[in-house]
């Protein structure tokens, strides 16, 4: 059974998993079934930041992004996946998403990181980066108690012999 202080630090990643996993779940859904169009579409802006994605077919293209993003909220949305995964997982689609914001023009405004109109559409996407990163944190140092307490009695603090 798990303890006390596991069930806290679950009980405090369950807003940031179920918020952005039914987000990653409905996005990749709704780009497995994508029309010529769309696919072509999506190809092509991911492609001209990331000029590799522009070898692939635009139909596969779109497929594989709608594999990541179900991975992704798969792993925000079943419990038995480690925070420290989860959000690796998250940062790292959310560190691809931010690329396109800073290397694509029109996305920001001239000389600043402030996003144009069009732009908000991936800047808002720095609140993934940040969840990421705090369930890698989370994950990391969450549950387990201090170091001395994991690597044992030895390296407990001693009280100084007198």
């Amino acid at each position: 059974m798990a303890s006390g202080s596991a069930w806290r630090s679950a009980a405090r990643q369950l807003p940031l998993r179920l918020t952005v996993g039914a987000f990653f779940l409905n996005s990749g859904l709704s780009k497995r079934d994508a029309d010529q169009a769309t696919a072509e579409r999506l190809q092509q802006f991911a492609s001209a930041t990331y000029p590799s994605l522009g070898k692939l077919d635009a139909r596969t293209f779109t497929r594989r992004l709608s594999t990541e993003e179900i991975a992704v909220a798969a792993a925000l949305l079943v419990p038995v996946v480690p925070a420290a995964v989860a959000g690796a997982a998250l940062t790292a689609f959310s560190c691809a998403t931010l690329g396109l914001y800073l290397r694509t023009p029109g996305m920001r405004q001239e000389g600043s990181l402030r996003p144009t109109e069009q732009g908000t559409v991936l800047a808002k996407d720095v609140w993934m980066l940040g969840i990421g990163l705090s369930l890698i944190a989370e994950g990391l140092t969450g549950h387990r108690g201090s170091a001395a307490t994991a690597l044992g009695p030895r390296c407990r603090r001693r009280k100084p012999r007198r």
